[in-house]
């Protein structure tokens, strides 16, 4: 052990701590002696039977001492502890001593046994004693693996022993009824668990000889059940109300008599008769019965008498309960009369069972279900017996009521409160206390108080009814006999009740945690017969019963002796009951049979010990060294007489007080035992005085908050509902820190019996808890002295207080001569903040007795020095709130009202004129306030209100003549203030700036702990965060705003709110609505709202943005100025509202101006074409969704002018219209056979037309010539493709920064790109699921720019190709946006009724212009990148290796000037732009080919009938070229006759691939490979070198596009020949298209023989 010593600091100490002194007990002037044999070992805990003790060093290891019967070898008596050895290696972390049985608990929570077993009470079966310790296994036998249970602490009786679980649950074993376990069979050797008390927390258990206490926490609000209606046992209502003809006796006093009901077999049975006749619990003797009932007092010291005979109240509930009357039912109605019965009717008996009665409180029906049945929980929707008696009874118009108290009764307050929230839902917490637990914590306050009679030695009923009316008892009660309680009279009491303020302690959760909780509950069983339980009588318990008279006394320490027990509480006061034979409850009162306040001198008393026959008490004495006192059995040995005396109240023991500072009294059966530590460098001293003075303190706020507080909160008339609030708000603030002191002074009794390390005292540990309750409480107490709480409070408390005087005046240590009642209530509730320097000094003391280096010194120094800190800056809100009173009492009284504000404190004015308004009037007044959250200007009669957090302030500079100003900036005015001097000047500027700065941070009531006091602050920022109501602004008035300022202005983002119901959320500059925000706009006809998302500039929408009408219109595009400007697509109606259509295009100025394409769904019909004023004007196309087509001129809305239709047959007409499909004037229609009709039409197309006119019919010569002239012509009356979607363009030349195409600076352009695409990036940002992570790739590398010096190369030219291609794979780049707009407005032209194949010319017309216009772009972008057409040379000169396919030189491409590269718009974005487009572009062309492509299939179809060969030799390929054998599936065969689809099979799957491209130059690459393909397997067969001639080809070519079976063979060639790089037509390529090309026409053609 010595080697082990902990810390530096406790080195020199450790020798001093935890000495033993023994001394024997019953006299009260012996010596303690020190134990020997302990040789410097520090003993942490220590236990006492009737001839034996237990010690336990800091080691953990077991000593024990006295006499020892159950060991192997006992000796008489072991004077100096032995060594328990078979513990040693164990961990001991505390021990207990039964009478004659040991217990020990190691640290992994396991339990040994030893000594006497008669009994079984160490839980070892058939085995007298047990000589040596022996685990026991604890286990739960509720887990399905068996758990053990983890043991915290133990407590020995005399046959049985206790153990609390880490769960909180107790375990027992033994014998008796004192183990609360259901069983009849003794002795229980397996532990079994404690059933009655499991699921709730208990905190303690000590155990008598033979009964047994535990100390539980009291169940939180929430957790109250419902009332029960009636008893689980007695099944008697619990709660009765008793109707006689002149008085009503409501009560809820019901008490069961048992713990359980005893069944037959056990001996302390008892008779019960609870039946409704009997009087009482217990069994009647006849002399009683029949003579008189017993006396009912009431508080007002009426009594009612019954005049119909003596059994004529009862309340069924198994108490003696009722009224009194004589035997000549004579009516006593006068106090006095009541004095002189009482004192007549002087039967012993009577009186002890009067007194019992008044003293008991109603018991608590054992079953778990009904904790709540003695208190009023939240009434339940359900109508419990309760309310329906509440509400006869306030309904009953004449009935006398009579609230019994003594008996429990329900008062009327509860009756009120019930009346008044019973129609609320449950729990409420109306102005009044709350029906629940809390509320019955206050009322038990005093009806315990009224119980326990303060002590008094008399037990005339008189005595405590005069002394009750004194005390601060706050209980409402109707006199005893009312002549009538009118309902109204009633619902007034109510309602003047609920109005008052609860005090309840708001507990805090989190400090119930860390620190011992007050709010507890005593819970006895076992044998009872010297009261010992605390019940009131003298039966014994089978089962745990809560001792109800100790609800709400804060308990923190149970102590059971031989046959009784003492209750300690956190007010330092120590309730005693039981046996008393020997004065050992230090007290003299009885009966004992409840619970009393035992009497002993001391300052406050801290721990208590029970023996067998006497108690021992620690208390605080003066100079803070524990005093102990004794009381119990004296035995003076003067003259050699033995004479037994009993104390009459308990004695100090002089001696003790020399021997060092007692940490802890353990008390046995013949000897008593204390722990000591030596002051070594004043540590102990300092924690000795800690403690004292918490506890005292701790006193000193309850009796505030009982005998000040309280009565102060039932007063009426309090002033209006707001002081009333604050008021209940200080009070609850006071309540939370009293009730935290209260658990600070409980850890710190329970820390001194402990190791007493400095670090683990909970105002290091938890020091925020401690700061944040005094910094709260003096925001409350603060915000009532602002409002004028204390001169308000003190007129309606005048009476009140001028009669407690004294009390009050010792309470607030203030003695001076007439003071005002003010000043005494100001000095009472500011008395709390003294206590943090008194925290700061202890704690600096606690440091020097460490080395300075050591942490401990460093932690104690910090902590003294926050709490120092806290104490200095509370101090400074107090005069601030002082001074601010000061400033409200001299202010004109019409602003006060309107300025006033709990939280508002004054800091500087100016009504010494030294400030004044620049260019004011002469005769104007201008008054200037700065208040901690608000610049306040005054004038005559009006003032302003400037916020602090939307001001800002500078000071002029000097030259322009301004020589003392202040320029003040608020979002809607800006002025200046000049100061008389300078140093006002600098004065008002520091002080509104710092002011502005609070208000900023919000920490005007947070104190950096440990930091300085003074901080220099740096000058508020200029940008910040803050909320502002508009009031004159005529765009934002009444408007909020929300969000970032800078210099007034809103910037940045933020969220404004018109009162109309508009919002914007978004990004601001300099006061306006600019960059990217949400905006709406309710309808309230429509009852929707207008919902706009997009980008605005200036307060205006301007970019692109979507704007969702409350129509259900929606538009998505450019704004500019609000208006729809640029390119932009409307949705109207859904597709099943009666127009669904969709517009995409050009808009001007809010109108469709320009090129754009409406899709009307209801008519089937696209126009596509030009706009005006929201009107088709100019040259248009239509197409409807039944084949016709119409191009030409349109005027407003209608076809009007020249124009081509053409009808899905082929017949056209061309020539002049005047409406929509109507033809009128000169025309030529020509009929799908090439006849003709010229001359002058009118009518409808489809409904009969007239026409005057020439029909011809040309010869059949011409007739091939003639057919395609009327189409060729399709497009000339149409846009022309250049002029479509100019605005898409000019929007991406405008995103680039350039005013029109390819004007402009291009390094501008890049960094717009730039710009657009971080801007972008951080706008997904706050919604991540937009940006998948290959997105986010293709954003980061885009950031690289393609650089370029020196000559073109290819390896430049793939660079911008790759980027091109990432570019438009995001559309937050500016060429990306343009793509994917493109394939919008593409797509939307070309799918549904535009997906007509008369407009394929003009869909690849389309396709050209963007390439050609998206080149343009490019080439700005990129200006190296050659122009259109021209060639990028080979760096290396190709190897010649190559031969051509059909010519016998090697390839040197002769079809060009020289080798290299072409640059073409086509190659460069088709890859891009095309897979986009394909679906729609593709669809035009297999309509276009449908014809001819139904012949040339229905002909693969029956030319692939045939197998190989035999499609071959068809085919007229030369023999030598016929493979002779084919791989199949990876092996070799040979061509046999029937043999199919397997010669040339990898040429034929090439050319397949042809489908699954897109663009011209990878179908011509699929036709380049199938080529090579079928070369490659003739040269297999041939194994010899040679040249292809054109007619060799062509057949084994032709076979192969047969076997490849491609269904739209047609639209591939015709999109290849539309589409392909022009410079490609001539080149090998273009020769090998040809031969695809004349492959398709041939199988067309090809006839069948």
């Amino acid at each position: 052990m010595d080697s082990q010593e902990r810390s530096s600091e406790e080195a020199e100490g450790a020798k001093e701590r935890g000495l033993v002194y023994v001394w024997k007990a019953g006299s009260c002037s012996v010596t303690p002696e020190r134990l020997p044999g302990l040789s410097g070992k520090t003993v942490l805990q220590a236990a006492l039977g009737i001839h034996h003790g237990l010690l336990l060093t800091e080691g953990g290891e077991v000593y024990s001492f006295g006499k020892l019967p159950w060991r192997s070898q006992p000796e008489e008596r072991v004077n100096s502890p032995v060594l328990e050895s078979a513990l040693l290696g164990h961990c001991i972390i505390t021990v207990a001593a039964g009478s004659f049985h040991n217990g020990a608990v190691t640290e992994s929570g396991v339990v040994y046994m030893w000594g006497d077993n008669s009994a079984g009470q160490c839980a070892v079966a058939n085995q007298p004693c047990v000589p040596e310790p022996q685990l026991v296994s604890i286990c739960d036998s509720e887990t399905s693996p068996l758990l053990s249970v983890r043991i915290l602490q133990l407590a020995c009786g005399e046959e049985h022993t206790l153990a609390l679980a880490l769960s909180r649950e107790i375990w027992a074993w033994g014998s008796g009824c004192q183990l609360g376990l259901i069983t009849t069979t003794f002795p229980v050797t397996k532990p079994q668990k404690v059933e009655h008390l499991a699921g709730r927390v208990v905190l303690q258990i000590a155990c008598g000889a033979y009964h047994s206490l535990a100390l539980v926490q009291c169940l939180p609000v929430q957790e109250m059940k419902p009332i029960p209606e009636r008893c689980n046992h007695c099944s008697q209502p619990l709660i009765t109300m008793t109707d006689k003809e002149d008085h009503v006796i409501i009560s809820d006093s019901h008490c069961c008599p048992l713990g359980v009901a005893l069944s037959d077999n056990q001996p302390e049975n008892h008779v019960f008769c609870p039946s409704s006749d009997t009087p009482g619990g217990k069994s009647v003797t006849a002399g009683q019965s029949e003579d008189f009932q017993k006396p009912l007092v009431e508080q007002h010291g009426l009594v009612g008498l019954e005049s119909d005979g003596p059994s004529g109240l009862s309340s069924s509930d198994g108490q003696e309960d009722s009224a009194i009357s004589s035997s000549g039912n004579t009516l006593l109605s006068d106090k006095k009369e009541v004095k002189e019965y009482l004192i007549g009717l002087s039967d012993n008996s009577l009186n002890e069972s009067l007194n019992k009665n008044i003293c008991t409180e109603p018991e608590q029906p054992s079953q778990e279900e009904q904790l709540g049945a003695c208190i009023p929980g939240p009434p339940g929707s359900s109508t419990s017996t309760l309310n329906s008696l509440v509400a006869s009874c306030a309904s009953a118009v004449g009935v006398r009521v009579a609230a019994t108290y003594e008996a429990g009764a329900l008062s009327l307050k509860k009756v009120m409160n019930f009346y008044g929230t019973s129609s609320s839902e449950p729990g409420s917490q109306s102005g009044s206390r709350s029906p629940g637990p809390e509320a019955l914590k206050d009322s038990r306050e005093e009806q315990v108080r009224l119980e326990s009679m303060q002590g008094k030695k008399s037990s005339s009923l008189v005595d405590i009814r005069e002394e009750e009316s004194e005390g601060g008892s706050r209980r409402l009660s109707l006199p005893g006999l009312l002549s009538q309680v009118s309902p109204r009279l009633l619902r007034k009491v109510g309602r003047a009740k609920m109005r008052t303020v609860a005090l309840t302690p708001t507990y805090s959760g989190e400090a119930d945690a860390l620190l011992p909780s007050l709010r507890t509950e005593v819970w006895s069983w076992g044998k009872g017969k010297e009261g010992q339980l605390g019940h009131g009588d003298v039966l014994p318990r089978l089962q745990p019963l809560c001792v109800k008279s100790l609800d709400g006394k804060e308990v923190i320490h149970l102590s059971a002796g031989g046959h009784h027990s003492l209750a300690l509480t956190a007010k330092s006061q120590v309730y005693s009951w039981g046996s008393n034979i020997s004065g050992q409850l230090g007290h003299l009162n009885s009966p004992t049979t409840v619970p009393r306040l035992a009497k002993v001198c001391g300052d406050g008393i801290w721990t208590t010990a029970a023996g067998l026959d006497y108690s021992l008490f620690l208390a605080d004495e003066k100079d803070f060294q524990p005093g102990l006192y004794y009381c119990g059995q004296e035995t003076s040995t003067e003259n050699n007489l033995n004479e037994n005396s009993c104390t009459k109240s308990p004695i100090l023991l002089l001696a003790c007080s020399k021997i060092g500072y007692i940490s802890n009294v353990i008390a046995g059966g013949d000897n008593c035992l204390a722990l000591v530590d030596k002051n070594v460098m004043g540590y102990i001293a300092s924690l000795h005085e800690l403690a004292a003075t918490e506890r005292r303190f701790y006193f000193k706020l309850s009796e505030i908050k009982s005998q000040v507080l309280r009565p102060l909160l039932g007063l009426d008339n309090l002033g209006n509902a707001n002081t009333i609030q604050l008021l209940q708000e200080m009070a609850s603030r006071f309540s939370k820190l009293c009730y935290l002191i209260g658990q600070h002074g409980a850890s710190l009794s329970s820390f001194l019996h402990g190791v007493k390390e400095a670090r683990s005292l909970a105002i290091l540990k938890h020091s925020s808890l401690f700061l944040d309750s005094y910094t709260e409480y003096c925001t409350s107490v603060t915000n009532f002295l602002v409002m004028g709480g204390f001169t308000l409070l003190a007129k309606p408390a005048i009476d009140f207080l001028s009669k407690n005087q004294e009390l009050l005046q010792k309470l607030s240590e203030r003695n001076e001569e007439n003071l005002q009642l003010v000043e005494v209530l100001n000095a009472l509730f500011f008395m709390p903040f003294g206590r943090l320097h008194n925290y700061a000094r202890t704690l600096l003391k606690l440091a020097t007795c460490f080395e300075v280096a050591s942490p401990e010194y460093q932690k104690l120094q910090d902590s003294s020095s926050c709490y120092e800190n806290l104490a200095v800056h509370l101090s400074r809100k107090m005069k601030e709130a002082e001074y601010t009173l000061g400033f409200w009492k001299t202010f004109p009284g019409k602003m006060t009202d309107s300025l006033r504000k709990p939280e508002r404190r004054l800091i500087c004015e100016s009504s010494n004129r030294a400030l004044s308004l620049q260019h004011a009037g002469r005769f104007s007044v201008n008054w200037f306030i700065l208040f901690n959250d608000a610049l306040v200007h005054a004038q005559f009669s009006t003032h302003h209100i400037f916020p602090l957090s939307t001001l800002w302030v500078e000071a002029l500079s000097e030259e322009a003549g301004n020589v003392n100003g202040l320029k003040i900036t608020t979002p809607e005015e800006q002025f200046v203030l000049v100061s008389s001097t300078p140093q006002e000047k600098t004065k008002w500027l520091r002080a509104i700036s710092q002011a502005v700065d609070q208000a900023l941070r919000g920490t005007s009531d947070m104190i950096l702990y440990g930091a300085g006091g003074n901080v220099p602050r740096q000058e508020p920022p200029i940008s910040r965060s803050a909320k502002y109501t508009f009031y004159k602004d005529p765009r934002f008035k009444d408007a909020v705003y929300d969000g970032r300022w800078l210099s007034g202005k809103p910037h940045g983002r933020g969220i404004l709110k018109w009162a109309d119901g508009r919002m914007y959320s978004g990004t601001f500059r300099t006061g306006l609505e600019d960059g990217y925000g949400e905006y709406r706009v309710p309808k309230k006809a429509l009852n929707k709202e207008d919902h706009y998302v997009g980008y605005w500039k200036e307060g205006k929408m301007c970019g692109h943005g979507v704007y969702s009408y409350a129509t259900g219109e929606v538009y998505e595009g450019c704004f500019q100025d609000n208006m729809r400007h640029g390119h932009g697509l409307l949705r109207s109606g859904k597709l099943t509202s009666s127009s669904p259509s969709m517009f995409i295009g050009q808009w001007i100025m809010d109108k469709k101006s320009g090129y754009g394409v409406f899709d009307d769904i209801t008519r089937g019909e696209k126009y596509m074409g030009m706009w005006q004023d929201d009107l088709c004007q100019g040259n248009g196309v239509v197409v409807t969704q039944f084949g016709l087509y119409y191009e030409g001129a349109f005027s407003t809305n209608k076809m009007m002018g020249t124009g081509i239709l053409l009808s899905e047959d082929d017949t056209v007409y061309e020539g002049e219209f005047s409406d929509n499909w109507t033809l009128s004037g000169k025309g030529t229609l020509t009929l799908p056979n090439g006849d003709y009709i010229e001359g002058l039409f009118s009518g409808e197309w489809g409904s009969g037309i007239k026409i005057t006119g020439t029909y011809f019919k040309p010869s059949l010569y011409e007739n091939e010539k003639d057919k395609p002239k009327a189409l060729r012509k399709l497009g000339i009356l149409a846009v022309s493709p250049d002029e479509k979607w100019k605005a898409v363009f000019e929007e991406c030349w405008n995103q680039l920064g350039c005013e029109s195409p390819g004007q402009g600076d291009r390094w501008k352009a890049w960094d717009n790109i730039a710009v657009a695409l971080t801007t972008n990036r951080r706008q997904h940002k706050d919604s991540p699921e937009l940006l998948s992570r290959s997105h986010t790739q293709t954003l980061e590398s885009l950031e690289f720019i393609p650089q370029h010096i020196g000559a073109f190369t290819l390896e430049k030219y793939e660079n911008i190709k790759k980027y091109l291609i990432k570019a438009c794979d995001t559309p937050l780049h500016p060429l990306g946006k343009l793509v994917e707009t493109l394939v919008a407005v593409y797509r939307m032209t070309y799918v549904g009724v535009g997906a007509n194949r008369r407009l394929l010319q003009e869909a690849v017309r389309e396709i050209k212009s963007y390439l050609k216009r998206i080149f343009q772009l490019v080439r700005f972008l990129f200006p190296d990148l050659p122009e259109e057409g021209s060639t990028i040379p080979f760096l290396t000169t190709e190897p010649k290796g190559r031969r051509s396919f059909c010519s016998g030189k090697s390839d040197s491409r002769s079809e060009s000037p020289e080798p290299g590269y072409v640059v073409t718009s086509f190659g460069l974005l088709l890859p891009v732009l095309l897979p986009r487009l394909y679906p729609p572009l593709f669809m035009l062309y297999a309509l276009d080919n449908e014809r001819e492509e139904d012949i040339y299939w229905e002909c693969v179809l029956r030319l692939n009938k045939q197998t190989d060969l035999a499609l071959l030799s068809f085919l007229g390929v030369q023999a030598k070229f016929w493979p002779g054998t084919v791989s199949i599936l990876g092996e070799s065969r040979k061509v046999s006759s029937n043999t199919k689809d397997a010669c040339f099979a990898s040429a034929v799957e090439c050319l397949q691939q042809i489908s699954t491209t897109f663009t011209p130059a990878d179908k011509l690459k699929v036709i380049q490979q199938t080529f090579e393909e079928i070369s490659q397997s003739v040269l297999e067969s041939l194994q010899e070198d040679f040249l292809w001639s054109m007619d060799d080809l062509f057949p084994v070519f032709l076979y192969v596009v047969l076997r490849a079976r491609i269904r739209n063979l047609g639209s591939e060639v015709h999109l290849i020949e539309d589409l392909m790089d022009p410079y490609l037509q001539h080149g090998e390529q273009g020769i090998m298209f040809t031969t695809l090309k004349a492959c398709y026409y041939q199988i067309q053609h090809e006839k069948l023989t």
